[in-house]
């Protein structure tokens, strides 16, 4: 019964104890929870930080340059403390992602910097199976911190120079000045940034981006100054009164590239990449070359464009421009070793634009030589040639220095380029004068136009310097000889009147009819001159005088000389009235009324 009693009782008993046996698997089952993540506590905290890791990295670094050195050629490689490595490059990498990720300022370089030596030290010994993984894995961290610094690298570039314009650069320097472009702090960032990836052997994309943000911000400089980049076609195709405008905008830009956005970039690109000059001068050159070959295009498409004479002094001041800033691009954009030459290009530019200003002067006297108008001016005025030609001449003047340059070139100085033009000149006004069928009136055409011309000489230090003192003495001569053959001609038979030959008689008396005779034909020839010559212009004043003193000075004399001798052989009364029409300060009244332009009234008798 006991026997029974106890087999009837064992499974109630396996079903007492089944709870506790559960309780107690539990508690085993959570005890090795908790052991496995005390042990994943201890595992994380055992985790050395990034500085700590740093330092292990340099010890280890340490070791392989010592390895390196060692002179004994079996020595042992180190040991690879790949947990080290491991957690060191894994630590970078999360700190990258953190400041992907919110942007924060953390001291990043130095450990971007110990990546790349590390992964370049490692990459000495990549055929050891031992150094595999490290070296793959520290590359896949160095790879992903370089995108990294591209990333904020064009951010600085892009960022960096908003707003602030481009304005003299600082004295150059090697240390990290403020840049015209950007503050101190920026410049600083972008020259340890480029560090870092030129080190890591990332310079290729490190100066990709560089070229494409600068190149895009010196663009825009240039352009905030008001120049707008086109192509030839756009210039040459453009009418002149808006092509002038875009010259003068042209030559206001290029001025500012030259001396300001120029030596500033030259700065920026020796700062950022103080590491490696040779970078610097590549980096400069491309930047800076590429727009000036943009700029260089208007200069160009005008010296292609359709000669014309009011040209010339646009076509002048690009050259000059041109000019002044070949010294400074020589100097900061000295040839390199490939066979395009910027300086060749400029050179080539400048020769383009010199030719075409002589082609210009040129054609000006081709203008000048055919010019061979019918049609007389009225009252033997400046011909409007002249004041075209002198005016002309007078402002081509004030490019003395640089024509002399552009003809110098061409092997024919601008003095005798400028000689013969005024030849021309001359020749033509003779041919002019003739037009005129009154000889008088031809002298005066060609007094007027000579007295202009001189004045215009005169008055011009550059062209009495080009022309020279005989030269001038020269044309001053001539003028005197139209003076003496405007005499002759006009007042040459008025004088004749006055003469003592025939007026005498046989026995000493005087042959009245004679002398009553001599009276009408001077009333009659004076009386014409002055209808006539009333009607002539003179428009320089002092000439005007000149001419005016001249004649009273051998008519009115000769004139109260006739009266006093041989008037009293008149019949005081009507005879007198008839035959002496004017006193001699009437003569003058009336001489003072000549070249005045005007239609004078009827002479009127004047007595006194």
């Amino acid at each position: 019964m006991e026997i029974t009693q106890q087999l009837s009782s064992l499974p109630r008993e396996r079903q007492e104890d089944e709870p506790d046996q559960q309780k107690e698997e539990g508690e085993q089952k959570e005890g090795e929870e908790e052991k496995k993540e005390e042990e994943s506590t201890v595992v994380e905290d055992d985790v050395p930080d990034i500085s700590t890791l740093s330092e292990q990295i340099d010890e280890f670094l340490s070791v392989l340059d010592r390895f390196k050195d060692a002179k004994e050629e079996k020595a042992a490689r180190p040991q690879v403390p790949e947990t080290a490595v491991e957690q060191f490059v894994t630590a970078v990498e999360n700190e990258i992602a953190k400041y992907e990720s919110d942007g924060e300022e953390l001291p990043l370089l130095d450990a971007i910097n110990r990546v790349s030596r590390l992964h370049l030290e490692l990459s000495g010994f990549s055929q050891d199976a031992n150094y595999y993984n490290v070296t793959n894995k520290s590359g896949c961290v160095l790879h992903h911190a370089m995108c990294f610094l591209e990333d904020e690298f064009f951010s600085l570039l892009d960022a960096g120079s908003s707003g602030r314009p481009h304005e003299a650069s600082p004295k150059e320097s090697n240390s990290c000045e403020a840049s015209p472009a950007y503050p101190k702090e920026t410049v600083e960032k972008l020259r340890d940034i480029a560090a870092a990836m030129i080190s890591a052997g990332y310079g290729t994309e490190c100066c990709e981006v560089f070229i494409a943000a600068r190149s895009k911000e010196v663009e825009a400089a240039v352009s905030s100054v008001g120049y707008e980049k086109g192509s030839i076609d756009d210039v040459v195709k453009m009418p002149w009164e808006s092509l002038e405008g875009a010259i003068a905008t042209w030559i206001k830009s290029f001025r500012h590239f030259v001396s300001v956005i120029l030596p500033a970039e030259h700065d920026l690109c020796n700062q950022v990449f103080s590491v490696d000059p040779d970078i610097s001068t590549t980096l400069f050159h491309t930047v800076a070359g590429g727009v000036l070959l943009h700029l260089l295009v208007l200069p160009e498409a005008v010296a292609m464009t359709k000669r014309s004479a009011e040209k010339l002094f646009k076509v002048l001041d690009i050259y000059d421009a041109l000019r002044d800033a070949t010294p400074t691009i020589d100097s900061l954009l000295p040839d390199q070793a490939d066979d395009f030459s910027l300086a060749d290009e400029l050179t080539s530019v400048r020769s383009r634009l010199g030719d075409a200003a002589i082609s210009i002067f040129c054609d000006l006297e081709g203008s000048v030589k055919s010019d061979a108008a019918k049609t007389p001016v009225p009252g033997g005025a400046v011909h409007p040639l002249t004041r075209y030609v002198m005016n002309y001449i007078k402002y081509a003047c004030e490019y003395k220095n640089t024509l002399d340059l552009v003809f110098h070139d061409h092997h024919t100085p601008f003095s005798v380029q400028l000689m013969e033009l005024m030849d021309l000149l001359d020749s033509n006004l003779e041919a002019k004068s003739k037009l005129y069928k009154d000889p008088a009136l031809s002298n005066i055409f060609l007094m007027n136009n000579g007295r202009y011309i001189a004045q215009k000489i005169k008055g011009s230090s550059e062209i009495n310097m080009l022309l020279g003192e005989t030269w001038y003495r020269k044309r001053s001569s001539n003028l005197r000889q139209y003076h003496k053959n405007y005499q002759r001609e006009t007042w040459a038979k008025v004088l004749a009147c006055f003469k003592d030959e025939g007026l005498t008689a046989a026995k000493g008396g005087v042959q009245k009819p004679v002398v009553k005779e001599r009276l009408k034909s001077f009333n009659s020839l004076f009386e014409e001159i002055h209808r006539t010559q009333s009607a002539w212009v003179v428009s320089d004043e002092q000439l005007q005088s000149e001419l005016r003193v001249s004649v009273s000075a051998v008519v009115v004399p000769a004139y109260r000389s006739f009266l006093g001798r041989f008037a009293q052989c008149l019949t005081p009364g009507r005879q007198t009235e008839k035959y002496v029409k004017f006193g001699a300060e009437d003569l003058e009244s009336y001489i003072d009324e000549l070249f005045d332009g005007k239609v004078p009234a009827p002479v009127a008798r004047r007595r006194t």
